[in-house]
Parts: C-alpha cells; structure tokens; sequence
C-alpha cells in the first residue's frame, strides 16, 4: 500500500482508484478508507479522475504522531497533494468537509473543492453544542470507554437512542470505535462552529478556487442551514440540495453531482 511521510514524520497510508486528474477524499469523523463513504464514493468517480482514498491521521494503517493539532492535518494533505503531482480537486464530507476547507484555504495546488454537509450549527434550529462536550469526551477515551464516546457522538448528532444501542450490537460498532480516539481530533477542527452563531466568514477568505457546497433534501434544517452558510462564507460557492439525500454519503446520488462540478 502507498504511503506518505507528513511533515512531522508520520506515515499517512492511501490508495488509487481510476485514471484522470487527481482528486482527494477527506473523511468525516471515525471514517477511514475501511469504514465509511470514500472506497464507494472513489469506484464512483474512478471513470473521470484518479481517486486518492487516505486515512486520517490515528486512523486505519496511518500514523499518529502526538501531539495533535490540524495544521499538521492539513500537512498530510499537502503531503498527499504533492504525491498527486502539486494539483488536486478536493472532496470532504461531514468533518472532513471542513478541514478540506481549512487546507484549500492554505494549500495552493487544489483547483476545485466539492463539500458535502459540514456539520455547523449556526442557528436556533438546533441545540448548541455544549461547551463541556470535548472535555467530556476526552475523559471517556482516556478511562478506555471508547465505546461510550462514539455512543456519545452519535446521539449528539440526533441518532435516536434505540438506534445507538442497537448499533452498539453489531460487528461495524467495533470497527467504529477503532477510530474513537480521533473524535477529539475533529471537535477541534469544527472549533466554535457548534454554538449556533453565524460562521466566521475571515476562515476561509482565502479559498480562491471554485467550490460546491452540497447537503441532502432529507437532512435535518440544521444540517441544511449549515450547508448554505458554509457556501456563502466561500468566496466562490454554489449551493445544491441533493434530493432524497441524508447525512450519510451514497455515492449514486453524490458523484453525478461531484463529477458535474468538476468538469466545470
């Protein structure tokens, strides 16, 4: 398997799928090239580009060089970029929606950035985030109780309760929590954008390049509301509604739109 060496060292694992321009996909919270949309979303798009898979930092068969901050996140990412050959379309989901802003704001080389439902809360259609919510989580993952983490996470994103336990049954539930220590990684890349206050627009005013933002028809307002204050906080952002669509990625529905928007 392929790998990169980040700039701090650690050893960051991807694959490639198709042939054509390179795009990289960034995966949301405990998703990693064995666990989430990517591997789906990159057989999908392998007909129009070179699809990069990753896993994250702490996740799958990369390294985890503490300690941890997202700069060196978006070091994987340029990293990556330059195994590509210096240029790159950009995909992120959920989280990774929002570090793939972070780095398109950062990185020159990315030439499209394609984003699908950041999950902001910049209003009352949602409860705020608690402040406690990190701290709380970190004192799980550090007394081993990775399971009551990831529990935690999903019933902050409105997972009924009985669909958390039933979930907490089954084999997937164990891959997930492989991944459980890296949510703590996330929350900070999300950073203040969970208190249902507008977004902060000067974070990413240096995206100079065309973006997409993308949420599903059938998404909770929330979600939707987040999806459209992301595309205005971009300097050069369209907005689309997928139809039918949730929160979790199905490659039939997101690559047409992913592959409309490349190929400009």
């Amino acid at each position: 398997m392929p790998t990169v060496i980040s700039a701090d060292g650690t050893t960051i694992t991807y694959e490639t799928t198709g042939a054509g321009p390179a795009l990289i996909l960034v995966d949301g919270a405990m998703c990693y090239r064995g666990q989430g949309p990517s591997r789906d979303l990159a057989r999908a798009l392998a007909d129009t580009c070179t699809v990069y898979c990753y896993d994250r930092r702490g996740r799958g068969e990369s390294g985890d060089t503490l300690p941890w901050s997202a700069d060196r996140e978006i070091e994987d990412l340029a990293a990556l970029l330059a195994a590509a050959g210096g240029t790159a379309y950009l995909f992120g989901c959920s989280s990774g929606a929002v570090l793939a802003a972070d780095a398109a704001n950062r990185l020159p080389g990315f030439t499209r950035l394609a984003l699908y439902e950041p999950p902001f809360i910049v209003d009352d259609t949602h409860a705020p985030r608690p402040e406690s919510f990190l701290a709380e989580t970190e004192a799980l993952i550090a007394a081993g109780d990775t399971g009551g983490a990831v529990k935690k996470f999903l019933r902050s994103v409105d997972m009924p309760g009985f669909a958390v336990q039933l979930l907490a049954l089954l084999p997937p539930f164990r891959k997930i929590k492989t991944a459980a220590h890296t949510l703590p990684y996330d929350l900070r890349i999300l950073g203040d954008t969970g208190r249902g206050l507008p977004l902060d627009p000067a974070r990413w005013s240096g995206v100079s390049i065309p973006a997409l933002v993308m949420d599903g028809g059938k998404s909770p307002r929330y979600m939707r509301h987040a999806a459209r204050a992301l595309s205005e906080a971009l300097p050069k952002a369209q907005y689309r509604t997928l139809p039918g669509q949730t929160h979790l990625v199905k490659a039939s529905a997101v690559a047409p739109a992913v592959r409309e928007f490349l190929a400009g």
